[in-house]
């Protein structure tokens, strides 16, 4: 360990010259004005600076309409939106504070983040590199000591590729589907999806539904937060549509595109499926990713699927009228990939699969409101009682946001907190991109879906607190701290059918020495729908070895 400690150190001083490179970098904004935007606060949850607004909803959501050059993007960004980005740059760091406390190692981490994007800035469009620029200008000086603020928020968009790659932190688990033709009620396209990206509750408080006018392209909107220019599930005003699903990825070394600008960049120049894959190939990604695309100039949907050394297209026939994506690759191009082969068996991606496709069968027509209900859905295969949070189930109670497309109408639904079970709130891009269309507020409230009835249960009330009580039982583990046997079985009794109770509580009992009742919980947990092979392997591990100890 030592070594390899010391080769890392002496990595980085050889790099050096690459690295200052990347921290010295910046666009060419000369042709811009720079001038920092004046704005006028309308309310304590409303902001312009001419026609350009951020507004907060009933539902929560932020809504924010932007137009102009890739400064005026940024710079307009930055200014409606500064609480928000700044509050998200703080839930983001203390995040990273909780996994890495120490200071000295938060210095190693800087000095990597610093190696590990060297060369980022080679990757990325100069116009987008422009528009981050306006951005950071917002940016808190209080974490200058990580990067001074533009190549921070460059960093940044980098951030969920790097989750996706360590996928062992069950950061992602995402959702997609698509039906079309003689499977919809009026024979249109329609697109669900989960955004299953999870960095923490605080992480999901603020999305901002933003509304984009580039001076060149398309316009487009996007679910997103504050800071954040790159796309990870949005609509055009042609139609397309992109999500973007995590494949299985080895740790990259180098970061290269952020996968949210290559799917902003086919929102933007985009019109077709044929277009975006034209666009997807020629960028360079660090990290496998589906790129779900629907277009209602197609009248179907399509998978993009990009990695470091490979690339390929899913597509079904027309005649089959769906099309379903969830972490795991399904094109000719992965068919003897050894990675996407281990991630299929190993992982909680087929389960998922095989639910929508089960779900799907199970429904006569879709429409938008079918498409919720599957999305919202928290059981496993054949109606089975997984458990409430189970990654194996479509509804995994952690979701981002959730999301529905019908892009012939240019229609949108999306997810209010909490998850995806608050009202799906819908956007005609018709109406809002309409010239002279000055409404602060551009929601189209009558089309609404409604709130999702499980949240007025019992059984949603006992999930919140089975999260509640199970952030102090992993604090008790990780501490060495005492609990009471009664707060266990109350914890348990909280969500029976999930294994990840049982073996929370068995793990607490086998560090306390609890033997038998260890066991007692590890079996209990073998019973239930465990979501990874590597969890039942290990499950069953400490059966094992219990066993043995106890002489049974």
């Amino acid at each position: 360990m030592k070594n390899c400690f010391t080769g890392f150190i002496l990595l980085l001083i050889v790099s050096s010259c690459g690295i200052s490179k990347g921290l010295e970098d910046r666009p060419d904004v000369s042709k811009y004005d720079i001038t920092l935007p004046e704005r006028t606060k309308i309310s304590d949850s409303t902001y312009s600076i001419g026609d350009n607004f951020l507004t907060k909803n009933k539902h929560g959501l932020w809504e924010m309409h932007v137009k102009g050059n890739p400064m005026e993007l940024g710079l307009y960004q930055g200014a409606l939106s500064q609480e928000l980005f700044n509050q998200q740059e703080a839930v983001f760091l203390k995040k990273i504070d909780e996994l890495v406390p120490s200071k000295g190692y938060q210095n190693i981490l800087r000095k990597f983040l610093a190696w590990f994007n060297r060369k980022v800035y080679l990757h990325i469009d100069e116009q987008y590199k422009t528009e981050i620029y306006g951005i950071s200008q917002y940016a808190s000086p209080n974490y200058d000591y990580i990067a001074e603020e533009y190549p921070r928020v460059l960093y940044f968009h980098g951030a969920h590729d790097i989750g996706h790659a360590l996928q062992d932190l069950a950061l992602v688990g995402c959702s997609s589907f698509a039906s079309w033709g003689e499977n919809t009620k009026d024979g249109k396209l329609l697109i669900g999806r989960n955004f299953d990206f999870y960095a923490g509750d605080d992480f999901a408080k603020n999305k901002i539904i933003a509304f984009i006018e580039p001076e060149d392209g398309h316009k487009f909107m996007s679910v997103t937060w504050g800071g954040m220019i790159g796309v990870v599930s949005g609509m055009n005003d042609q139609g397309l549509t992109v999500t973007i699903n995590a494949g299985k990825s080895q740790f990259p070394l180098v970061a290269k595109t952020p996968v949210s600008l290559v799917t902003r960049e086919i929102l933007q120049y985009a019109s077709t499926i044929e277009e975006a894959i034209a666009i997807a190939k020629k960028r360079e990604v660090f990290v496998s990713e589906s790129i779900f695309v629907g277009s209602a100039k197609d009248k179907k949907a399509a998978v993009i699927e990009v990695s470091p050394k490979n690339f390929g297209v899913y597509e079904v026939p027309n005649s089959s009228n769906q099309l379903i994506c969830s972490n795991h690759f399904q094109s000719a191009a992965y068919a003897e990939d050894k990675k996407n082969q281990n991630h299929i068996l190993e992982s909680h991606s087929q389960y998922r699969y095989k639910r929508m496709e089960e779900l799907l069968e199970e429904t006569e027509k879709v429409t938008p409101i079918k498409v919720v209900e599957i999305l919202r859905n928290r059981e496993g295969l054949e109606e089975d009682k997984i458990g409430y949070g189970n990654e194996k189930a479509l509804n995994q109670m952690l979701a981002h946001h959730g999301i529905v497309f019908q892009p012939e109408d240019l229609l949108v639904w999306v997810s209010s907190s909490p998850y995806q079970m608050g009202e799906f709130v819908a956007y005609d891009l018709n109406e809002v991109f309409k010239d002279g269309n000055k409404k602060l507020s551009v929601a189209s409230m009558a089309l609404n879906i409604q709130k999702d009835p499980f949240l007025e249960t019992e059984a949603y009330q006992n999930y919140e607190r089975y999260r509640s009580f199970r952030d102090e039982i992993q604090k008790a583990i990780s501490e060495e701290t005492h609990l009471e046997q009664k707060l266990l079985s109350d914890f348990t009794a909280l969500n029976p059918n999930f294994w990840e109770a049982h073996y929370l509580v068995g793990k607490y009992n086998l560090d306390k020495g609890y033997d038998t009742l260890a066991l007692i919980a590890f079996q209990e947990a073998q019973t239930k729908e465990i979501t990874t092979l590597p969890d039942r392997e290990a499950v069953e591990k400490h059966i094992k070895k219990l066993k043995r100890s106890l002489g049974k």
